[in-house]
This record gives structure tokens, C-alpha cells and sequence, in this order.
């Protein structure tokens, strides 16, 4: 049905040509993605990991965590033996075309940008911070989701309620600060930073707001160890990171941007598996 950056999506073989699916079936690659490009060579076993840990988080969120039930779009079924430990039977929704950024702490783009301006995503935020030092508060930095092969774009909540109306801007503000929360403690109690991530969400039939796409993964968040982050006395040493910031490092270091990007050498692959891999030990998921 669908080929994006990391995952593929099926519909049931019984989908009428003229019909839309009730029901999806997702299955995460081991493919990787760095600024808004698909890379070459994927990361082996990725696909696995990243599913793993998007439905441990689903558990934990749906109510798992001690906390009130955040919808999600799964749907109970188990999905083909072929792909089981990379896929997820979900129920399709209406999707939101607003890719739901918290941030928790200053880093990259927002690094860039408050050093400038002393703004993060058009947020005033409060003045002498360095790289990597934890915001105030986090904040929701909205992006809307660009088509593929082209780049997503901030936004400012004020355009956020152009696209998807008052209330669902809202709603959406509002579950992405709450479910972050609620991850980054749980992250803190086993000795991770949850720097920042993003999530997707999407209307179900009854237009209820539901967490869908992956959650929490390496893939779209910011995990780093948090002794290091305490007792390191450079960037690199208190950002050490547990994603895939290990491919944007060597990516920017040896791409200007230009063109199609270099083919990721066989060290900075076994670096990011291996991460991948200790992330989801060190959750417990």
C-alpha cells in the first residue's frame, strides 16, 4: 500500500480495490533515515528493535505505567509469522499532518537556533543555557509532515490550529507533553535522559485522538545516559548518545547536504546497532 523512510504498510488481501482498509498491517524495516533521506546501508536488526520498543511503550501508556490510558492504534492481532518481530496489526486512522516534536533539553536544531536568537522554534526561552542543559520546562515544537523526499517544516502552534482546527491542536499539545512526561520519568528511573522525541497521532472512528506510528524509539527520540550526562566535561561526552544520533554525527561530518548522501561506512553500522541494542536492554522492554 505504502513504501516510507523506515515502514511498509499492508492492507488484509480481502480489501475490496474500491474500499478503504479498516486495518493495517505495519512492518518496520532496517532501513534508516538522517535528514529527511533514506541511507544506505540499513542498520541489521533495527526493525525488530524499534517494534519492540514502540510496543512496550504502548503497553506502559495504554495504562501499563500506573497512569490514565492513552489510546493507541493497535488492534490486538497478531501479525503474520513471517514478520512478527518487526510488524503491528493497527487500526487505520485519520492522520494528523502535524509530526508532534517535545523538546526536553537544548540540543541540535534548537541548539542552533537559540544560540542566534535566544528562541527555540520561535520560543523565548530563558537566557545562559549551553548545549545539552535541560529546558525550564519541555516544550511542544510542532512540525508539519512533509510528503517523501522532501523536508519537514516548523511551525508555530498558531499554524498547528490552521491545519487541524483549535481543539485537535490542543489535544494534540496537550497528549505529547503529557505522554513525554510520563516516558521521560519513566526513562530517568532506569538511568536515560529522554532528550526529545516526536509523536504522530490520528482520529479513529469515533474521532477520538489516538497515539499512533512508532513511539519512543531510537528513531524518533533522543535517549542519553544520564551519568554521562552529569560528570561529562564536553557536548559529545554528556549528549552519549543511545539512537541514531551516531548516523547524523557522521552524516554531518561528511555530507554538506548536497545530492544524494554517502553510503554509511560498516563502523558507524555496527556503532548504531549495537546502541540500538543496549537501548532496549537498558529499558527492560
Amino acid at each position: 500500500m505504502y513504501s516510507g523512510k523506515v515502514r511498509d504498510l499492508y492492507v488484509p488481501d480481502d480489501t475490496a480495490a474500491d474500499a478503504a482498509a479498516s486495518r493495517l498491517l505495519v512492518v518496520a524495516s532496517d532501513r534508516v533515515s538522517a535528514f529527511d533521506h533514506v541511507l544506505e546501508p540499513g542498520i541489521p536488526g533495527k526493525g525488530a528493535v524499534l517494534t519492540q520498543l514502540s510496543l512496550w511503550w504502548f503497553d506502559r501508556l495504554a495504562g501499563g505505567d500506573g497512569g490514565r490510558g492513552i489510546p493507541n492504534h493497535l488492534t490486538g492481532d497478531e501479525p503474520p509469522a513471517a514478520v512478527a518481530d518487526r510488524a503491528m496489526v493497527v487500526a487505520a486512522l485519520d492522520m494528523q499532518p502535524i509530526e508532534c516534536v517535545v523538546r526536553g533539553y537544548l540540543t541540535g536544531s534548537g541548539w542552533a537556533e537559540y544560540q542566534q536568537s535566544g528562541t527555540v522554534c520561535g520560543i523565548p526561552i530563558v537566557a545562559g543555557l549551553t548545549n545539552g542543559d535541560r529546558l525550564p520546562e519541555p516544550i511542544f515544537t510542532p512540525a508539519y509532515k512533509a510528503p517523501l523526499g522532501e523536508h519537514d517544516e516548523n511551525i508555530t502552534f498558531e499554524r498547528t490550529v490552521e491545519l487541524v482546527g483549535v481543539e485537535n491542536a490542543e489535544t494534540l499539545r496537550a497528549l505529547s507533553l503529557e505522554v513525554y512526561g510520563r516516558a521521560a520519568a519513566a526513562a530517568e528511573e532506569r538511568g536515560l535522559i529522554l532528550a526529545d522525541t516526536k509523536f504522530e497521532f490520528g482520529l479513529d472512528a469515533d474521532g477520538v485522538m489516538t497515539l499512533a506510528d512508532e513511539v519512543l524509539t531510537p528513531d524518533s527520540s533522543r535517549y542519553w545516559d544520564a551519568a554521562a550526562w552529569r560528570t561529562g566535561e564536553t557536548p559529545a561526552e554528556r549528549m552519549a548518545s543511545f539512537d541514531k544520533q551516531i548516523v547524523r554525527d557522521w552524516l554531518s561530518a561528511h555530507w554538506d547536504g548536497a545530492g544524494e548522501p554517502p553510503t554509511l561506512p560498516g563502523e558507524v553500522v555496527e556503532r548504531a546497532s549495537a546502541r540500538y541494542r543496549e537501548l532496549l536492554v537498558t529499558l527492560g522492554a
